[in-house]
């Protein structure tokens, strides 16, 4: 039981974005971190304004 609750609410940050911040970091280790002209790893709180500024960049109205 406590292994499927685990998967569900592994599903449901993953669908909500909330592991966003985690996969950049494992996406940066894996693929940047031995290059030698590797941008520097963001912190939380530079990815994540940098994520809502794409986002919603150009958004001038609701409808």
């Amino acid at each position: 039981m406590l292994k499927k609750l685990r998967h569900f609410w592994h599903l449901v940050r993953q669908l909500s974005g909330d592991d966003a911040y985690e996969q950049y970091a494992k996406h940066h280790a894996d693929f940047h971190a031995c290059s030698v002209d590797a941008p520097t790893l963001l912190t939380r709180k530079d990815f994540y304004k940098l994520w809502q500024d794409s986002k919603w960049k150009g958004m001038k109205r609701c409808c």
